[in-house]
């Protein structure tokens, strides 16, 4: 076999195809053979394999694209388990929501009551004359002594009037009268002749005393006053029934005295008054309460506080004043104080010695009391040398 010369051409170094010298691509691997090196150079390098293209990703392109395979691995799993049964999707729940609705509860007006004070009748100013008490002026206006006490604040016995003194005197409320009546029955006949004295209890009085005074039975005071006991109180008017008293046996019928009287109301001298150790009279001075009757007077009691009530006068007038006697004025130097009270008593008859016997007829006033000076002191005792 002759020897033939070697023919010249390229090696592709890709695959290592032997192609023509001229030759710009591989017509096996596709390879560019335009910047290969000439076929001389080729033979010295030994044959390259083949490289993997490169490529190159930025950190934040490579994050997305590792989320996006994540995401589309998760939906894939999730169809596969929910086409297998395994996934129980959650039964939606409707949450309700309530919204507070403020209700506007309208607050009761509670009406405003006035009170229309019914019209009274105007009280009437009257001037204390002397004499006048409180039963007598009530009698006169034809009003209870309560009353009187309670409009003017008096004291419950009323003994506190004075000559001059203004006081009110309400107006009795009118009542209406019933239509007269053609003829009246025989009970109605009888109280309308019956003779009535009005009489106001006073401090102590029992009912069974006030029906001894008049003579009248308890019974009978009771059923035309109302009453369901015996008992009374100070200031209860009464109706006393005349008629009902027994007739007196006697031609001439024993006069009925008058109601016990009010304290007597005390004037001068005012009360804790000095008088000087001199010649001047003491005058005590008080109102009077009412007319007397023949056998009353007035019992004026003056004590000696200081003596001890040893030293006393005790008399009765029917003046409405008490001169204090003489005798009565401390001696031994020392200022005295006296005691006076005045009351109201009813002769009732006489002792063995003549004396007359006295009994109360009405309440005792409020002791005042009055200082005395000594009229002679006591002479110094003369020192023995």
């Amino acid at each position: 076999m002759s020897d033939r010369p070697s023919t010249p051409g390229k090696v592709c170094p890709t695959c290592g195809t032997r192609l023509s010298e001229d030759a710009t691509k591989c017509v096996v691997c596709g390879a560019d053979l335009s910047t290969t090196s000439t076929a001389g150079k080729n033979q010295d390098k030994g044959v390259q394999g083949s490289r993997m293209p490169e490529i190159t990703l930025s950190l934040p392109i490579a994050l997305i694209l590792l989320a996006v395979i994540l995401g589309l691995g998760a939906v894939l799993v999730f169809f596969v388990l929910r086409s297998s049964g395994r996934v129980v999707e959650p039964t939606p729940t409707v949450t309700v929501t309530l919204t507070a609705t403020a209700t506007i509860t309208p607050t009761p007006v509670t009406p405003t009551l006035t009170n229309t004070p019914e019209p009274t009748a105007t009280p009437v100013t009257y001037t204390v004359n002397s004499g006048d008490t409180c039963i007598g002026i009530a009698l006169s206006f034809g009003v209870s002594v309560q009353s009187i006490v309670l409009l003017n604040n008096l004291p419950a016995d009323c003994g506190s009037l004075s000559v001059g003194q203004a006081i009110l005197i309400p107006q009795p409320t009118p009542t209406p009268t019933s239509p007269p009546t053609a003829t009246l029955s025989a009970s109605e006949a009888t109280e309308a002749a019956c003779e009535k004295v009005s009489y106001i209890v006073q401090d102590g009085d029992t009912l069974s005393g006030i029906a001894r005074f008049y003579d009248i039975p308890i019974a009978e005071i009771r059923s035309y006053n109302g009453l369901t006991s015996d008992q009374v109180y100070s200031g209860q008017p009464l109706e006393i029934p005349l008629c009902a008293r027994a007739p007196t046996p006697g031609p001439s019928p024993t006069p009925t005295p008058p109601p016990p009287y009010s304290a007597p109301n005390l004037l001068l001298p005012a009360d804790g008054t000095t008088f000087p150790g001199t010649d001047a009279t003491i005058s005590l001075q008080w109102a009077s309460v009412g007319a007397l009757n023949p056998n009353e007077s007035y019992l004026i009691s003056v004590i000696d506080v200081t003596s001890g009530e040893n030293n006393r006068v005790v008399e009765t007038t029917t003046d409405t004043s008490f001169q204090v006697p003489r005798s009565l004025r401390p001696t031994d130097g020392v200022v005295h104080i006296f005691r006076w009270t005045v009351s109201t008593v009813r002769q009732v008859g006489t002792d063995d010695n003549g004396n007359p016997i006295f009994d109360p007829a009405g309440a005792t006033s409020n002791p005042r009391v009055f200082s005395w000076a000594s009229g002679t002191a006591p002479a110094a005792a003369t020192p023995t040398p």
